[in-house]
Formats: structure tokens, sequence, C-alpha cells
């Protein structure tokens, strides 16, 4: 019984995983450089519900719900949850049963019997055995616990993964939801330009057979009323594509049929003040990160522990007999014990070349984290600068439309007149369409910059409901998940 007590005296004293301190070059911000041009609101936790729009909250769902690739993501936690017990049972003792039964025949050759020379003498008998055989690796150094603790990582990483898979899907499919709207109100703005070519194209026609006005003019007004039917076709298209594209992400057959809203909506209420930087950690790739260095340091301990000795016990206990009814009989028990030590002497730098290894890994996906906590940081900052901007030039092209429609309205009243040319008019009427074509690029740019914002924070604004992230100069255990 020494072995089997020096053993687990050892295996209470086995040593835990320490993460290493890792110090990177990126500081987090103490707030945003572009919040003051921002207001105060809080959107709910489910951002897209902030644009108040039940269509696209229908959109989302429906993406979310059906979408194939948020299945095969959760697919991938199944898997790496599985593979977690597998690393974490290597730490396990393991007990076996058997239970073994067979019949054997033997001959005897060359053995002299009087009486039987000639003849290949031979034996037929019946064994019966039972079983119980037990082993166990003492994880002195943590090499079980570190591939347990790196797999667990793994897990989380993939929830991360899912999480993250969600969050870009929803992003898609508010833009998406948005283009296709844009798109049905460019036709719109192009059915009615249309229209107000054809009718300014009849009055000039009209006044040409009366000989009022030189053929020029009337050709230059079919002329737009022929570039405005083939805008008018160009919308069309951009509909139907845009249409398609939001169906595919819904999970729904490609058929143009989906119902839009009539209208974008409003972009909701700015940022609020102050907004802790902490937010930019709740971004899934960012945790998926996390996780994966995490694993990758723990991988370097597990590698490190197979350079050192394993010190583990193995012991069988058992019955055989010929007979059944004597396997409980303890006149036939047997038994047996080992407590072993192997340490690893020669393998051609394998062990070592394996620390090497993992150690390098460590190092990339370190700098990975650190690339994608730089650009979590510039795509904040990139959305909130573009906020006031955008804003700023929706409210110009707001007047810019107003001023081009009433301009298209003079001009037109003044050819009626015969105070004006048909040029000026079909000028008025061009930049009229221009500004409104503008007036909802900007409007669904401006849907899309908040959007942006959304999926770089993470998510909604809601700073209370936050848990801040541990520092950037270390990380802490993964814990283990539940299935």
């Amino acid at each position: 019984m020494a072995p089997a007590v020096f053993v687990l005296l050892l295996a209470g004293c086995s040593r835990k995983f320490q993460p290493p301190v890792h110090s990177f070059s990126v500081d987090p911000p103490q707030s945003w450089k572009a919040e003051s041009t921002l207001q105060g609101a809080s959107p709910r936790d489910d951002w897209w519900a902030a644009f108040a729009d039940g269509g696209l909250d229908a959109a989302i769902s429906e993406a979310l719900t059906r979408n194939q690739d948020l299945r095969a993501a959760a697919a991938r936690i199944d898997a790496a949850e599985a593979e977690a017990r597998i690393a974490g049972a290597a730490g396990q003792p393991n007990l076996e049963l058997s239970l073994s039964r067979g019949r054997q025949r033997q001959n005897f050759v060359g053995l002299p019997i009087p009486g039987n020379e000639g003849r290949v003498l031979s034996t037929t008998y019946t064994t019966a055995g039972l079983g119980l055989d037990f082993s166990w690796e003492a994880d002195l150094w943590g090499r079980i616990k570190s591939g347990h603790l790196a797999a667990l990582a793994n897990v989380q990483a993939q929830e991360a993964d899912l999480a993250g898979a969600r969050l870009s899907l929803s992003g898609q499919a508010a833009k998406a939801w948005f283009a296709a709207i844009e798109a049905q109100r460019q036709l719109g703005v192009a059915r009615d330009t249309l229209e107000s070519y054809r009718v300014s194209a009849e009055r000039v026609r009209a006044r040409f057979e009366r000989g009022l006005k030189p053929s020029l003019d009337l050709r230059l007004a079919l002329t737009e009323v022929s570039r405005a039917e083939a805008l008018l076709q160009q919308r069309r298209e951009q509909l139907d594509a845009a249409l398609r594209q939001l169906e595919i992400l819904v999970g729904r057959y490609p058929s143009a049929e989906y119902v839009l809203a009539e209208d974008l909506p409003r972009v909701p209420a700015g940022v609020p003040a102050g907004l802790p930087s902490e937010l930019v950690h709740r971004r899934p790739d960012l945790a998926a990160a996390e996780r994966r260095l995490l694993a990758a340091d723990a991988r370097i301990e597990q590698a490190r522990a197979e350079l050192r000795p394993r010190f583990s016990l193995t012991s069988g206990t058992g019955t055989a007999s010929n007979q059944l009814r004597d396997l409980l009989n303890n006149d036939v028990f047997v038994w047996n014990f080992l407590g072993g030590v192997v340490q690893p002497f020669f393998n051609g730098g394998r062990l070592k070349a394996g620390v090497r290894l993992n150690e390098a890994r460590a190092r990339e996906a370190a700098a990975t984290y650190e690339d994608a906590l730089l650009s979590a940081y510039g795509e904040v900052e990139t959305a909130l600068a573009a906020e006031q901007m955008l804003a700023e030039r929706e409210a110009a092209l707001e007047d810019a439309t107003r001023q081009s429609l009433a301009a298209r309205d003079l001009a037109e009243q003044r050819y009626q007149a015969g105070l004006t040319d048909i040029t000026t008019v079909l000028t008025a009427q061009r930049s009229a369409l221009e500004s409104e074509s503008q007036l909802l690029a900007v409007r669904r740019t401006r849907l899309d910059n908040r959007v942006n914002l959304y999926l770089a924070l993470g998510g909604g604004f809601r700073s209370e409901s936050i848990t801040a992230p541990p520092p950037a100069s270390s990380f802490s255990s993964a814990k283990e998940p539940t299935t």
C-alpha cells in the first residue's frame, strides 16, 4: 500500500494553472473621442427594437430562427463540450468490469503414452473469468488539468462565436431590410419622375404641334422621358435584388415577394454621453479571441508537463475458474497492484518542440487578440464620428430637396407661361430627382451606421447591465460548461 499512499499524497500537491500576464500596447480609452457629438438616450438590449419597426423585428427574428449557419455553430458548441468532457475524463479514475467465458482445445504432440502410439492426444476445457480493473494517473504537474482548461476555453470561444454569428446575422438582416425599403422608395421616386417627364413632354408636344415651340424642345423632353424609363427599370432591378437578398438572409426562398414597410424608420436617439469603453468588451469576437488566448496559454502548460514524470496506479482484481458457479468463490480470487513512474528520457526533441510550438501559437493568439481589440475601438470611433457628420449631411440634403422641388414647380409654371425655356425645366427636374435620391440614400446610410455602432459595441447601450471584463493584461480561468 505504500506506493498508493505516496501517489495519493503527490496528487494532493497537484499544481494549479496560473494564466500568464499579457501586456498590450493598446490601452482602452477613458472615453470615446467622438462622444461629445451625441445626445443622451438608452436603447434596449435587443438593439433592433430601438428602430420601432415591427417589420424589422419580424425579419430579424425569422433570420435568427431559420439560419443554417447558426445551427452549424450550435453543433460546433456541442462538439467542443464533448471534447472538453473527453479531456477532463483523463484526470478521473478509470474502472472497468469484465466478464469472460471461453472454451479451448489443446493438443499434446510428442507426448508418449503407452497404448496410444500414433495418436494425438487432446483435451477440451472451459474457462470463465470475472474481473475489476482500476487505473488512475496522478496529475501532479497539471498536464491533464491544463488540457481540460484549454478544452473548456475552446467551448467558451465557440459559444462566443455563436453569439457573434447571431449579432452579425441580425446586423445583416437589418441592413438588408433598410436596403430593400430604400430600393422601394427609390423606385417610387423614379416612377414619379417619369410621370413628371411625360407630362412635360406632352405639354411640349402640344406647343410644338401648334408651332409655338421648336422641335429641339420636343426632342430634349422625349430624351429625358427615355432616360427616366431606363432609370425606372434600373430601380426595379435593384429592388428585385434587394428583396431576394433579404429573403435569403431570413431563410426564405428568394422569390422577391417579401412585404416591406412603406418608409425607412427614423434613426434612434443618440448614444448616451460618457459611454464607458468597457462596453466594447462585450463584443463576441473579442470574447472568443480572449478565450482562445487562454486556451493557448493552457496548452503551453500542458506541453511543459509532458516533460515531467507521470505517476500512475494500476490495479486489478477478479476470479478465474472453469465453472461459472465458482466465479464468486473466494478460493479462486486473484488480484494485482502496480504503482508506476514514467519519465521521458529521449524522444528526439519532440516534447521540447511541442512546448515551442504552443508558445508560438500563444504569441499568435495574443497578437490576434490585440489586433481585434484595436479594430474594435476603431470601429466604435468611426461609427461615432460618422453619426454627427451623416446627420448634418441629411439636414443639408433635406433643405436641398425642398429647394429643388420648389424650383422644379416654379420652372414648370414659368414654362407654361412662356417665361423660360425647356432646358431650364429639364434641369430643374433632374436636380429634384437627384436630391430626392441622395436624401433617401443618406437616410439609409445613417441607419446602416447606427447598426454598425450597435455591432461594434456588441449590442445595445444599457450600461447598467454590463459586467466589466477582466483587465486586458490578464485573463481568468474558464468555467466548466453546462450540458
